[in-house]
């Protein structure tokens, strides 16, 4: 189910330094500045339109400087949207372990919200991070898209693999598994895009229920 992914980050290429020491506590505040500043900068223009130099320099450093802690442009953007990867892959696989194993509707129920509960946290909890990959995942794949492309595909995949799965144990009653998780998957993107640009007041519990009743009940017979 796993799609190939972008090797990922082998660590800053500036020595940290001892665990918890000065220099460790300064890499790691620059770090973090870079990722603020290209964040900011990358959801205000986009991606492609931002250059590493205005990264450097939004976050207070010269540009030689950013090459320290980052290969590229690519390598910024990866980290920059770690959390959204980390916390929705992890959502659907074990959302997926959990209904490879239930027996009836209620379980499935709960297998979905508990998916629901975990997506709208990462939602609250990283906003701007899933933002920035929600308005870039249907761009053009490029070489600073790359962590956001593999990401998009995997999660595609994700949501694919588990709509088969409930149509093998007979959850939902679909033609074809594939397009039910591209309109799903469509339409949780939409509700979380308009919600972090605040085009929507939408609350988050009842959201995710009507959600899950239009998945469970919307694709049956």
């Amino acid at each position: 189910m796993d799609q190939e992914r972008r090797p990922r980050r082998a660590g800053p290429v500036e020595r940290p330094g001892a665990v918890g020491g000065k220099r460790d506590l300064n890499r790691r505040q620059r770090v973090q500045d870079l990722i603020e500043a290209g964040l900011n900068l990358f959801l205000e223009r986009g991606i492609e339109a931002v250059t590493i130099d205005e990264v450097a320099r939004e976050a207070g450093m010269a540009k030689g400087n950013f090459y320290r802690y980052f290969r590229d442009k690519a390598d910024l953007v990866e980290a920059v949207i770690e959390p959204v990867s980390e916390t929705t892959r992890t959502a659907l696989e074990e959302c997926h372990k959990t209904l490879a194993g239930v027996d009836n509707r209620d379980e499935a129920v709960s297998a979905y919200a508990e998916l629901g509960n975990r997506l709208v946290g990462a939602l609250a909890m990283h906003p701007d991070a899933m933002c920035l990959y929600l308005q870039e995942r249907r761009a053009p794949a490029t070489t600073a898209r790359q962590s956001i492309s593999d990401l998009a595909a995997d999660l595609d995949a994700r949501a694919v693999a588990l709509s088969q799965l409930a149509a093998d144990q007979k959850l939902v009653v679909v033609s074809d598994p594939q397009v039910s998780a591209v309109a799903v998957l469509g339409a949780v993107e939409a509700l979380a895009l308009a919600s972090v640009r605040n085009q929507v007041q939408m609350n988050p519990v009842e959201t995710t229920k009507g959600l899950i009743s239009i998945v469970l009940e919307g694709l049956r017979k």
